[in-house]
């Protein structure tokens, strides 16, 4: 079948990867290149690092700094072909994924599309809540909370309903969100907005079970909990928001809160393209796969990192974490298993290794698990930093972002506070 991409025919197995995250990245630099002809696709033409994102909505960081050229992480590399595209749906009968640009047939398919934000049905917040999955989404939430304090300058009638952000969600990225908020109240908006009383800025979180950071053991839960309220966050557990009208936000606890900035880090769902029969995607939104990460009913079609549900490991029953690590271990798994096919060898069963889990809350204050290992305050913030920083694709950003932190740190100053793309709600 002829394709519409300018991809060369070949002798050699045709892999196709959709996605430019960490297991899609991962997956490819893994696999070997003199044994396949790999083609990824994105619809960005960079791989973001989505930990720091929240610091891009802040002004900590420039998103240039968390984003790296797919091309360039592939440079030099043998049959390897990237793509620009957003692949719209798979025929699975015939092995061909379709894009608006045209078609391309596979040999083998990779999803790593990872995950999108779940509004788990609530239409209506969906239309006004400010998520946080991408640079789009960071940049948009910057410009939208400066925006916000330059209409409390403006509008002291309705400065409350500017002033007020809340967030939807206690795990790590509201927790993270809500302490680089608090900091920015504290430390920028004195100097930026001397017409604002900091105080008058008031941060919600908002979580529906009985902690922050629910992954986390119960002391970091509340070592957590503790250091936010400290920080003036003001925190609502075992709580839900309703609905949402006329900027005025309802909770189940029958509180009401003016705010025009609802920030959505509540949850995700897998992300995919379509053409999955529904035998093979789970009722959370992602799809089954079994122990080698082939997708449930094929075996020429594989998923890694958030969009895979694996209940193969008993102590996984409900899936691996969404987060980063999964997707990588997942991805250098596949990469050998499908080499040790080529070279007539088993497969080996995906086992995942837990890494630890990590958050940083703010300045010289975090949490960070490492099994038995549990650290709080400024050693788990230095441990938070160096992980971050080391994983971070490309020396440049290392450096950029080194750089910024240290700025940051010593000078309490958040300098990239730039309206570039003024920002309207729906």
């Amino acid at each position: 079948m002829n394709n519409n991409f300018q991809i060369p025919d070949s002798a050699l197995k045709r892999v196709v990867v959709i996605g430019g995250g960490f297991a899609g990245i991962t997956f490819v630099k893994k696999l070997p290149g003199n044994e396949f002809q790999v083609v990824l696709f994105d619809k960005h033409n960079y791989h973001t690092f989505q930990p720091l994102l929240y610091q891009v909505a802040t002004g900590g960081l420039e998103p240039d700094s968390i984003a790296h050229p797919l091309r360039n992480i592939f440079h030099g590399r043998k049959n390897f072909f990237f793509r620009l595209a957003e692949i719209q749906e798979i025929n699975t009968d015939k092995n061909v994924i379709m894009a608006k640009q045209g078609t391309l047939p596979y040999d083998m398919l990779v999803l790593a599309t990872g995950s999108e934000t779940n509004f788990y049905g609530m239409n209506d917040i969906e239309k006004i809540a400010m998520p946080l999955k991408n640079i789009p989404d960071a940049l948009n939430l910057r410009s939208y909370l400066l925006q916000n304090f330059e209409q409390a300058v403006m509008e002291k009638k309705t400065a409350d309903e500017h002033l007020n952000i809340i967030i939807v969600g206690g795990g790590p990225t509201g927790v993270e969100l809500a302490g680089a908020l608090a900091e920015f109240k504290r430390h920028v908006v004195p100097n930026d907005y001397p017409e604002i009383n900091p105080e008058n800025i008031q941060i919600w979180m908002i979580e529906a079970s009985d902690r922050i950071l629910g992954s986390f053991s119960k002391n970091a839960s509340q070592d957590a909990f503790q250091s936010l309220s400290k920080m003036g966050v003001q925190i609502k557990l075992k709580t839900f928001l309703n609905k949402y009208y006329d900027n005025m936000a309802y909770f189940s606890d029958q509180s009401e809160i003016r705010s025009s900035c609802i920030i959505w880090s509540a949850g995700v769902k897998g992300n995919y393209p379509l053409g999955i029969p529904d035998a093979s995607i789970h009722k959370s939104g992602r799809l089954y796969v079994d122990e080698f990460n082939r997708l449930k009913g094929f075996q020429n079609i594989f998923v890694i990192g958030d969009a895979a549900i694996m209940q193969s490991d008993a102590r996984f029953l409900q899936g691996h974490p969404m987060v980063a690590q999964p997707a990588i271990q997942q991805a250098k798994c596949l990469a050998g298993n499908l080499a040790n096919v080529m070279n007539n060898k088993p497969m080996i069963p995906f086992r995942y290794s837990d890494l630890g889990s990590m958050a940083t809350i703010g300045r010289n204050k975090a949490v960070a698990e490492f099994g038995f290992a549990k650290f709080s305050g400024a050693f788990a913030w230095i441990i938070w930093l160096t992980v971050h920083l080391m994983a971070l694709v490309g020396f440049r950003n290392r450096i950029i972002v080194l750089i910024n932190w240290i700025w940051n740190y010593f000078s309490y100053d958040r300098a990239i506070r730039l309206i570039i793309r003024p920002f309207k709600r729906a």
